[in-house]
């Protein structure tokens, strides 16, 4: 028993149960003709990659000093392509009625590939600066992923507090608003350090503010799938009718593009590690 065991279990056990989710949803469905899953697909299965790099991150990243940290670059990239994927289910399913057919609604998920290519690179470049400038690493850590999850947001943030039309508003919303909940609930769990800074020693296993984070991201994971799938189902006539469905080139190529560049980001900070001397890089672990 480490204060990594929960860290691993919290992101493990919910891989299985997406991947379940997303078996199941593949099961009943003839995705070579229905067009109008695939977005659904994408964000499912970028729900099952993030959790599982998370798990990886926290098993083996005690291998050795320079492991700890590429086992946190390929996180971060997990998260930011769960971001992406989060980005086409919402391009397709959740978009506001008065955003269809906009210049915001036609340069969305473009946006979004952008974005998850800096905040793999800032979030990468942060840990270089965990030793002589700990505040300012903290500040763009949280920076690279608040500012992907507003940007994706957007279009949620809109049906929850400007309430466009009727179309949009449905049983989802209600997922919806507990998923916003959620997330700035381990939003503030990651920035403040809470329990264990209040009572040092006494979390050091078991009900730490990561662990904690862990779970309220699952959960929010979890009420975002709600909602999405709710959104799929309740809106499908209309956005069938009034709105551009994402094509296969579209989806593909936008994976495509944010696993190239992600990637080539985790790589390059990877050979950095090699290339800092030990005692800047790591005279202090966090």
């Amino acid at each position: 028993m480490t204060n990594e065991t929960l860290n691993i279990w919290t992101h493990l056990l919910p891989f299985w149960f997406f991947v379940w989710r997303f078996v199941t949803a593949l099961y009943v469905t003839d995705i070579q003709n229905d067009s109008y899953s695939w977005p659904l697909f994408v964000y499912m299965g970028t729900s099952c990659v993030y959790p599982l790099a998370s798990s990886c991150a926290h098993t083996f990243s005690s291998m050795s000093r320079n492991a700890r940290h590429i086992c946190y670059f390929l996180d971060y990239g997990a998260v930011n392509l769960f971001s992406l994927g989060s980005a086409i289910a919402y391009s397709a399913y959740s978009i506001p009625d008065v955003m269809v057919h906009t210049t915001f609604h036609d340069y969305y998920v473009t946006l979004a590939v952008l974005n998850t290519i800096i905040s793999t690179g800032l979030s990468c470049y942060s840990r270089f600066l965990e030793i002589q400038k700990p505040g300012l690493c903290k500040v763009l850590r949280v920076l690279a992923f608040a500012y992907p999850y507003t940007w994706d947001s957007l279009p949620i943030f809109y049906r929850l507090f400007l309430v466009p039309g009727e179309s949009a508003q449905n049983e989802a919303v209600l997922y919806h608003q507990k998923h916003t909940a959620m997330t700035l609930l381990a939003s503030f769990l990651y920035s403040a350090h809470l329990p264990e800074r209040l009572a040092p020693g006494r979390f050091d296993y078991i009900g730490h503010s990561h662990q904690l984070f862990h779970v309220c991201v699952i959960l929010a994971t979890y009420m975002q799938m709600e909602a999405i799938l709710l959104d799929k189902t309740l809106r499908k006539d209309w956005l069938l009718v009034n709105s551009r469905p994402l094509s296969f080139p579209q989806i593909a190529g936008a994976i495509l593009l944010c696993l190239i560049f992600s990637l080539s980001n985790i790589i390059y900070f990877s050979a950095a590690v090699y290339r800092i001397p030990e005692p800047e890089l790591h005279k202090k672990e966090t």
